[in-house]
């Protein structure tokens, strides 16, 4: 029976196989479908009329919104020039916001907003610096660089990034800072004439200063002075933007505080900390008074204070008439006090120490002597001092293990423990966009870019050859404490434009970097 029923199939079998054949038929077309679709989308990408999203967005394309290899060829009379704007593109980069992943160039924004900086960093810390900011809705930047930043493979590139204004450290610039108001006021006097600290702090306002008159004249609403080891955290706002932050400030309000957030590393081994860094310890301003002082031990970790370095936030002002730099964390006005308000969510993201080089990368900045008495002169916050001192005398063994205990957060159930009571926040979004940015290949882009439009210019070799006989970048770097020293007083008063401003208001000194309250200022408090 079972030999029976294997050799001889029986009607049923037979009655299926026309089904049989349809169904291999119908497999056939699905199978050959899908290829000749590929077939056709090959054809048209190679004959041009296809931009395939993932080569156009390759590193190795070096190809984004608002660039171009070839430049098109615009008609004489362009009625339509939204549509010409987007179908033709062009050599140099046009974006100033960030929207859906496609920069728009576009100039309607409101407000506008600039930021300002004093850098040496290179193209590794500026570039997603530049572009994480403009994301989140800055379309303008005044870089005051030198040292590194001011190199013509550094400075090159920044130039060409629209919206992007760089200022170099020349004579030219000391002579006219020299001329600033601000040597003749009081509020910055006990700063001059210090090293180090003291002397970025002053160069830093005099920029400041500077800085206020690009804004204005750029049409610009708020200024925000910023590091570039700094980063707005928009929290609380929708899109993430600061720019709708901002739009939504009373329209009476000269000064808007941002509360700093310093970053807690969790290796010793960061080498991009905008991208690897998501662990940050919040500002007393954050937290409610009883869990600050009630862990404040935990936080502090054996170091002088709660913060490494600065506690006290940074600000944007609003551009108003007779607005002054109050040092590098306020902004001032000379005829009033400023209106200010301080934000209960928004934040600066400080990324302090982030890399085991900085310890070295600050002392080589800096020719104090390693001593306790010495380094009070040189720096204004007590973890910066013992910083120098370590970095200074101590062997790259003795550093390391230094700041794997000063620094490096690798006790996982303490992390834990401040993270469940709010002081420790784990903060990944400027993570996701400056990795997103890099992924895109805009870095890369933006520095092609600039090498290709340089090496196309005749006189490139000629003009870095003499601007480096003429001025090179040591010798352009003047150091502000020799500003002012040998003014011919009544001249150089006279040729300024003296304001007339309140007496109260001028003795008003700048506000340094403070630490944050102690336990000492808790026991001092007064009981309620």
């Amino acid at each position: 029976m079972a030999g029976q029923y294997s050799l001889r199939p029986n009607s049923s079998s037979q009655s299926l196989s026309p089904s049989h054949t349809l169904a291999s038929r119908l497999l056939l077309l699905l199978t050959l479908l899908p290829f000749t679709l590929a077939c056709f989308a090959f054809l048209l990408q190679w004959r041009g009329g296809l931009n395939d999203p993932v080569s156009r967005w390759s590193p190795d394309q070096h190809q984004f919104p608002g660039m171009s290899t070839t430049a098109p060829s615009l008609p004489s009379h362009s009625s339509n020039s939204d549509c010409v704007d987007l179908l033709g593109r062009t050599h140099s980069p046009a974006f100033s916001y960030y929207r859906d992943w496609k920069f728009d160039y576009a100039t309607d924004l409101k407000p506008k907003i600039c930021i300002t900086t004093s850098t040496s960093a290179g193209l590794e810390q500026t570039l997603p610096w530049i572009f994480y900011h403009k994301v989140i809705g800055v379309s303008n930047f005044f870089l005051f660089v030198e040292g590194k930043a001011a190199s013509p493979n550094v400075s090159k590139v920044l130039e060409t990034i629209p919206g992007v204004k760089v200022i170099y450290r020349t004579k030219e610039l000391e002579e006219q800072q020299a001329k600033s108001r601000i040597w003749n006021e009081t509020w910055l006097s006990s700063f001059f004439y210090k090293p180090c600290n003291y002397e970025l702090f002053v160069k830093q306002s005099l920029n400041m200063e500077m800085a206020i008159v690009m804004a204005r004249n750029a049409g610009m609403d708020w200024i925000i002075h910023l590091d570039t080891d700094e980063l707005m955290h928009p929290a609380g706002t929708r899109e993430y933007s600061l720019r709708l932050l901002l739009a939504d400030v009373p329209a009476n309000v000269d000064m808007v505080i941002f509360p700093n957030y310093e970053s807690s590393v969790e290796r010793d081994d960061v080498r991009e900390p905008f991208s690897e860094v998501s662990m940050f310890k919040k500002n007393y301003d954050h937290l409610p008074k009883d869990v600050y002082f009630g862990n404040y031990k935990d936080a502090t970790r054996g170091n002088p204070n709660y913060f490494l370095t600065y506690g006290n936030g940074k600000s944007a002002a609003r551009i108003r008439d007779h607005l002054r730099p109050n040092g590098a964390h306020r902004w001032h006005n000379y005829m009033k006090t400023p209106n200010e308000v301080k934000l209960d969510e928004a934040a600066v993201l400080h990324y302090t120490y982030p890399k085991f080089t900085d310890l070295t990368s600050r002392r080589d900045r800096c020719g104090c002597k390693p001593t306790k008495d010495d380094v009070k002169r040189c720096f204004m916050l007590e973890f910066d001092r013992a910083a120098f001192i370590i970095a200074s005398t101590a062997t790259e063994e003795e550093m390391l293990r230094w700041y794997r205990e000063r620094i490096v957060w690798t006790d996982k159930s303490l992390n834990l423990k401040l993270l469940r009571k709010g002081i420790l926040t784990r903060i990944y979004a400027p993570m996701v966009i400056i990795q997103g940015l890099r992924n895109s290949g805009i870095f890369s882009s933006v520095i092609s870019s600039a090498v290709q439009n340089t090496l196309a210019k005749d006189q490139f070799l000629s003009s870095v050859e003499s601007s480096n006989a003429s001025s090179p970048i040591k010798s352009r770097v003047i150091s502000s404490r020799k500003i002012g020293i040998n003014r011919g007083g009544d001249s150089q008063a006279a040729a300024r434009r003296v304001l007339e401003f309140l007496d109260d208001l001028s003795d008003l000194s700048a506000m340094p970097p403070l630490s944050p309250p102690s336990l000492d200022n808790d026991l001092l408090a007064p009981s309620t």
